[in-house]
C-alpha cells in the first residue's frame, strides 16, 4: 500500500516535530490532539520552525505555504479513517496509548500501519490491544525531531517483516537513519542513556560533585552537547521517570531503581524546562542552579 497521508496523534514537542518532517518528506499530514486548541498548538509550532528556516534562507515563503497547506487539524480520532499510517506521540503512559490505539483500530482500514513513538513501553504489549499486531511497530524519534537523525525501529513479537521494511523506508524518506532494535525495556538508546543518567544521579546523591560540575565534566570529557541533568530537564523529568520505572519493572534489577530525588521533583510538579524548574531553575529565562531546594 502506498502511504500518502499520515495522522500524527499528539501535538506536543515530539508530535509536532514528527508532523513537520512528514510534511517536508512530501506526505499529507493530519495533526491530531484532544482539542482544537491543542491541534492548533502543534501547527503553530511547525509554522514557527518553518519561519526560522525561512529567516535562515533554508526555505522560501512559497514552499512554506505549500507545506502548511498540506496539514489538517483534527481533534477526533475518527479523522484517521482516511490515513494510511498513524503515528502516536502521546504521553508516555500505557493506558493512554492503549485507549488511542483501540479507537484507531475501530476507525482505520485493516491495512493501515500503526506506529508508536513510545520511548520505553513494550511494543508487543501495545500491539496486543489491536486486531492488527502484524501491522504494529515502534518508531522512536529523538528530540528535537527535525534535527536528530536517528529513529529506532522496534518490531513487536508479531510485527511482520513487510511492516518493518515499510517503516524503515518511511524513516529514510523523512531524512532519518533507522536502526532496528529488539523489543526490550528501554530499547537501545534510552537503556544506555538511563544507565549513564542513573550513575550521574548516584554521584550527585553521594556528593561526588555538584549537578553543574557533573554536567560540565561529561560535556567536556565525552563531547556530549548536554550534560545528563541538562538533558533530563530538556526531555522532561516525568518522561525520564516513566522510562526509569519501565526499566526497573522490566529487568527486575535494582540498578534501574528510579532516583528518589527525581521522584520527589516529579511529585512536586517540577518537570524540567517545560515547567520552569527541574534540576535547574529556568524561571529567569536562563538556566541557573536552584537556590530554593537542597539536593
Amino acid at each position: 500500500m502506498e502511504i500518502k497521508k499520515i495522522m500524527v496523534v499528539g501535538s506536543g514537542f515530539m508530535g509536532a516535530g514528527i508532523a513537520q518532517v512528514a510534511l517536508q518528506a512530501g506526505f499529507d499530514v493530519v495533526m491530531n490532539d484532544t482539542t482544537p486548541e491543542l491541534a492548533e498548538r502543534g501547527v503553530a509550532k511547525i509554522t514557527e520552525n518553518f519561519d526560522r528556516l525561512v529567516s535562515k534562507g533554508k526555505l522560501d515563503e512559497d514552499r512554506k505555504k505549500n507545506l502548511l497547506a498540506r496539514v489538517a487539524r483534527s481533534f477526533s480520532l475518527e479523522d484517521a479513517a482516511g490515513a494510511d499510517l498513524a503515528i502516536e506521540a502521546a504521553f508516555e503512559n500505557f493506558d493512554v496509548k492503549k485507549g488511542i490505539f483501540e479507537k484507531l483500530d475501530a476507525v482505520c482500514r485493516p491495512e493501515v500501519i500503526f506506529a508508536t513513538n513510545t520511548s520505553s513501553i513494550s511494543i508487543t504489549k501495545l500491539a496486543a490491544v489491536v486486531k492488527r499486531p502484524d501491522r504494529f511497530i515502534g518508531m522512536h524519534f529523538f528530540s528535537p525531531v527535525p534535527v536528530m537523525e536517528l529513529v529506532e525501529i522496534i518490531s513487536g513479537l508479531k510485527t511482520s517483516a513487510e511492516t518493518a521494511e515499510t517503516i524503515m523506508g518511511i524513516a529514510k524518506r523523512m531524512g532519518k537513519q533507522g536502526v532496528r532494535v529488539k523489543d526490550v525495556p528501554g530499547f537501545l538508546v534510552n537503556r544506555i542513556n538511563s544507565a549513564l543518567r542513573n550513575e550521574a544521579y548516584n554521584c550527585m546523591t553521594e556528593g561526588v560533585a555538584s549537578i553543574e560540575d557533573i554536567d560540565r565534566a561529561l560535556k567536556l570529557a565525552l563531547r556530549h552537547p548536554m550534560g545528563p541533568f541538562e538533558l533530563a530537564d530538556f526531555v522532561g523529568l516525568d518522561v525520564g521517570l516513566a522510562v526509569a520505572r519501565t526499566l526497573h519493572d522490566g529487568y527486575k534489577d535494582v540498578k534501574w531503581r528510579p532516583n528518589l530525588t527525581l521522584e520527589k521533583l516529579v511529585r512536586s510538579g517540577d518537570l524540567g524546562r517545560k515547567t520552569g524548574k527541574g534540576w535547574y531553575d529556568y524561571t529567569s529565562g536562563e538556566k541557573k542552579p536552584r537556590k530554593d531546594v537542597d539536593f
